[in-house]
């Protein structure tokens, strides 16, 4: 009997590394195709077979650079997606604070209603925030991404911090108010310091969730105010896709948030997960 559980153990652990492989290998294959064509020239991108052994050039990243200003285009992803989580975290975190600690009837019916919003597909609000901005002289500005990225994250932001503060024990703050403490002593000495890591993985989440959108950029902004998703879609033309320049734009738009996801992955599985059974 216990010899059939060895054989068994062995097999069954074997068939997880094997899928757990299969889809590492589906998921990263594209980022890995996509880094190789980066590399090679228009010729090399379409040849049939594809080429996996080429001589690499930096040519499309040249181009790039001279041809669209990549270093504009990464200057408006960075306070774009910076300034609006902030401005998102400014909205959200009294809200998710009254919502944690002054519960009232309605609550739960408001945070359902928060996150149905989420659902509505953003063409659905284009026109009308499309004809606001233009009345408001804000498109092709950085101001009107900024408010458009803070709001459309801000029920994502109002849940998360609401888990996260609803898990601090009510009794220290009461602990707190008894001590004398003032609200703004009170958020600043107390809540902050035990709601510091919650507040920090909301905002990695929807900074990388600002960094990568893309609908809003591509229609409320042009070449003054274009995050680094205009600056792909501009390599989509009439004469066809140019797969090498094309890839050589992507890669470096995503480059810097990958890295940034790299080093703070903890903090994002902890906002992706936050809620989950323990």
């Amino acid at each position: 009997m216990s010899s059939r559980r060895r054989a068994a153990f062995p097999l069954a652990l074997a068939l997880r590394t094997l899928g757990a492989w299969a889809v590492a290998l589906l998921l990263f294959f594209p980022l890995g195709w996509l880094f190789l064509t980066a590399f090679k020239t228009e010729l090399q991108a379409i040849a049939v077979p594809p080429l996996l052994f080429f001589s690499p050039t930096l040519e499309n990243f040249h181009e790039v650079q001279a041809r669209s200003d990549y270093l504009l285009y990464a200057k408006n992803s960075v306070i774009t997606s910076v300034l609006s989580t902030v401005l998102g975290l400014l909205l959200a975190a009294p809200a998710a604070y009254a919502m944690a600690f002054f519960r009232g009837k309605y609550t739960r019916d408001i945070l359902m209603w928060m996150l149905s919003t989420k659902m509505m597909p953003a063409v659905g609000a284009l026109v009308p925030i499309y004809v606001l901005a233009q009345k408001s002289h804000l498109l092709d500005t950085q101001l009107a991404l900024i408010i458009v990225f803070a709001l459309s994250n801000l029920p994502i932001m109002v849940w998360m911090l609401y888990s996260h503060f609803k898990d601090i024990p009510p009794e220290i703050l009461e602990a707190a108010r008894m001590d004398g403490t003032t609200l703004w002593q009170e958020v600043r000495l107390v809540l902050l310091p035990l709601g510091m890591g919650g507040i920090a993985s909301t905002g990695l989440l929807c900074l990388v969730l600002s960094w990568n959108e893309a609908f809003w950029s591509l229609n409320l902004s042009a070449a003054k105010a274009g995050t680094l998703a205009t600056l792909i879609a501009s390599y989509s033309s009439p004469e066809g896709l140019f797969w090498a320049k094309l890839s050589a734009a992507s890669l470096m738009a995503i480059a810097p948030i990958v890295v940034f996801g790299w080093f703070s992955q903890k903090q994002l599985v902890q906002g992706l997960t936050f809620g989950a059974v323990k």
